[in-house]
């Protein structure tokens, strides 16, 4: 497997919201994403101050998940879950995982880390082996920016006796501050310039994310959040076309931040929001609290989605579908994971569209 500048790589925590929206996207979407999929932490009872569920409760059901809402080629990624977690059985869960993907005969390539100790490194070994798929090596900006990565990555690659010809390669810079743009584009080509075997590896990608942390601290009603890491994406490629610089392909984080927090959902008032992408940008539309105020208001919000100038309309994705049936009463008001795939269906549409009208050449 591998992947080009005409494609996307999202990075996607495997939630209901998340697996939903991808088996709704249009089959020219299906075929220009390859997802990078975060198998999620497991929950955290506050109450009784344990894991809310079993490390074989967690995994049970992914690989069938898997198969039956995306079902093509992807990326595994395991590192949200606690290194000492094991199986009943002792197996490590990485094992497992990709284990049970090929007995249900999912295309999937593990997704390893520099500096993350592996306990079952020979058992992945053993398995990249038998399935002859390679390795997706995702690194950080600080990891790629640092003296020694080319030594790093060499004995990375040895331990797993594979050549950077079989390894897809993911810089993930997360969430940065991006401004100013046209300086983090200067730093990004010089450090894209110097990464060891650029030209060797059998993908490069490169994801990042401006997505806000938290719907607290934007106002209610509507408010619009530049996409910056777009933004740094088109002006960057310029500046590697120009210097004769390998291409990455575009990724993100969805309509979603990096980074997990743990909230007690008995104390946690969420606000109804739809999360709208935009050229360039997000249209987010912020109620109230739908603990208090209920999920009724997701109608008024989804008449100013559809009556704005950014309403790409109802034959544009699912998730467009479902806002304007909201809007007009032919669809439920849903509830929180009814808007995560609504508005992450309509996300990975407008990127792929966006991908495909960007000219590299």
């Amino acid at each position: 497997m591998s992947f080009g500048s005409q494609q996307y790589v999202p990075c996607l925590r495997w939630k209901q919201g998340e697996y939903q929206a991808l088996s709704r996207l249009s089959p020219k979407a299906q075929e220009s994403i390859v997802p990078l999929i975060e198998i999620p932490e497991i929950g955290w009872d506050f109450e009784s101050g344990t894991n809310s569920k079993s490390i074989d409760e967690h995994l049970s059901k992914f690989a069938k998940r898997v198969k039956d809402k995306w079902g093509g080629h992807c990326l595994v990624d395991m590192h949200l879950i606690e290194s000492s977690q094991h199986m009943n059985s002792g197996q490590h869960p990485f094992v497992f995982v990709l284990e049970d993907l090929r007995l249900k005969g999912v295309l999937s390539i593990p997704v390893i880390y520099l500096k993350k100790d592996y306990d079952c490194q020979n058992e992945i070994k053993a398995i990249v082996a038998t399935d002859m798929r390679g390795l997706c090596i995702r690194i950080s900006l600080e990891e790629a920016a640092k003296p020694d990565v080319a030594a790093s990555l060499g004995t990375l690659i040895q331990q797993y006796n594979v050549e950077a010809d079989k390894c897809d390669f993911i810089l993930d810079i997360r969430a940065p501050n991006f401004e100013p743009i046209d300086s983090f584009g200067k730093l990004l080509e010089k450090i894209i310039g110097k990464l060891p075997h650029l030209n060797e590896w059998r993908s490069f990608a490169l994801i990042g994310t401006s997505f806000p942390q938290s719907m607290g601290g934007l106002k209610l009603g509507a408010s619009i959040i530049p996409r910056n890491e777009w933004r740094l994406y088109t002006s960057l490629i310029r500046r590697l076309i120009v210097s004769g610089i390998r291409i990455p392909t575009f990724g993100d984080y969805g309509i979603n931040h990096p980074d997990v927090l743990l909230l007690d959902m008995r104390l946690v008032k969420p606000s109804a929001t739809v999360r709208y992408t935009i050229e360039d940008g997000w249209l987010i539309l912020k109620g109230s609290n739908v603990r208090d105020y209920k999920y009724g208001q997701y109608r008024g919000l989804c008449k100013e989605v559809v009556e704005s100038v950014y309403y790409s309309g109802t034959t544009f994705s699912e998730g467009d579908k479902y806002i304007h049936g909201c809007a007009q009463g032919t669809e439920s008001t849903g509830h929180l994971t009814t808007w995560r795939w609504v508005g992450t269906n309509h996300h990975l549409e407008k990127v792929v569209q966006d991908v495909a009208n960007l000219s590299v050449a």
